[in-house]
């Protein structure tokens, strides 16, 4: 399982994937997530803004990345 550290509160999804190469630009990434490649949490997530917090999983394109939270402040 992959982790992400965030720098401040959330990250949105469709950066999420960006960020951690599972697309290789924001508009793959939107467009896997419009065709419902997404999930988290186990559901299936279709808003390619959603606001993703620590404590989540991001699943997508076989892979799964679970969300920390940063240092205060970040």
């Amino acid at each position: 399982m992959l982790e992400l550290t965030l720098r401040g509160e959330f990250i949105e999804l469709d950066k999420l994937l960006k960020a951690m190469g599972l697309a290789e630009s924001g508009g793959r990434a939107r467009l896997a997530i419009a065709a419902g490649e997404a999930r988290v949490d186990g559901q299936v997530e279709l808003r390619k803004t959603a606001k993703i917090r620590a404590g989540q999983v991001v699943d997508f394109g076989g892979q799964q990345v679970r969300v920390l939270q940063g240092p205060p402040g970040g």
